[in-house]
């Protein structure tokens, strides 16, 4: 017997195909509930800001979006079919790269052999195998250039380069493989002005391609400035989700101190 979708069906499960949908999530440490009945829905070439004070839940949502830790309740859709994110190697699988505050760099490796950490090309056959440097360090040097981020060179080492030029090599490494979702946490917390204005143009590039962000971020202004919504999370709990340009400063902040009526 064979069953045919209907128009409904299909159009339903279009609805569904987000890059990110969190239903219902829960995440109890033994008798603490940190997160509680958390939903967002994160579409293709949206940023999505998370803020709330410290011991919110912020950090524990993106890790468990990030596969470090597994819900006890609630769903993880990715393009709309259920995942299971077992641990951050299967969330990588799946297409999910994070941006970490200490940005998990090796300094004293040129730009392109961070940029396929882990995931390094070889030529030649086995056992014969080598590292296939001049491919890496193209496909590295085509990104930046399409990325607009302004090093010396692919081959540089990364320890000759400025902080900001370090977070956009971070944030390059998660655009090249992340298919889904990247994820970012306080992305330019330890930079200046200026250096913090080259992160933010990055994040706008990204959008530009398509790709889906969630970014924890404590400075308003720059919630303001890159994300398209904010949800606020209060002691484990969704206070609310809006549209960046239907809200204000002051209603945030009410939000997250739980100052808001």
């Amino acid at each position: 017997m064979t069953t045919n979708t209907s128009g409904a069906e299909g159009a339903a499960a279009a609805l569904t195909d987000a890059p990110l949908e969190l239903r219902g999530i829960t995440k109890s440490f033994g008798a603490v509930t940190a997160i509680k009945n958390f939903d967002l829905r994160v579409e293709p070439g949206e940023i999505v800001a998370l803020v709330g004070d410290n011991g919110a839940g912020k950090s524990t949502l993106m890790k468990i979006i990030a596969g470090v830790y597994q819900p006890t309740g609630g769903e993880i859709l990715l393009r709309g079919r259920k995942a299971s994110l077992t641990d951050a190697s299967a969330a990588r699988a799946q297409g999910i790269e994070v941006v970490y505050q200490d940005l998990a760099l090796v300094d004293q490796q040129p730009v392109y052999m961070n940029l396929f950490l882990g995931r390094e090309l070889v030529r030649g056959i086995w056992p014969f195998q080598i590292l296939d440097r001049a491919e890496m360090a193209r496909q590295t040097q085509e990104l930046v250039d399409e990325l607009d981020v302004r090093i010396p060179s692919a081959k540089a080492t990364l320890s000759d380069l400025s902080g900001g030029q370090r977070q956009a090599i971070a944030i390059s490494r998660a655009t090249h493989w992340a298919s889904n979702l990247v994820l970012m946490d306080e992305p330019t917390a330890a930079l200046g002005v200026a250096e913090t204005a080259k992160v933010e143009s990055l994040m706008m590039r990204l959008r530009e391609r398509g790709t889906a962000v969630v970014v924890v971020s404590h400075n308003m202004e720059q919630v303001f400035r890159v994300a398209d919504r904010v949800t606020v999370l209060r002691r484990g709990t969704q206070v609310g989700t809006m549209r960046t340009a239907d809200t204000t400063h002051n209603e945030l902040v009410s939000m997250i101190t739980g100052l808001a009526g």
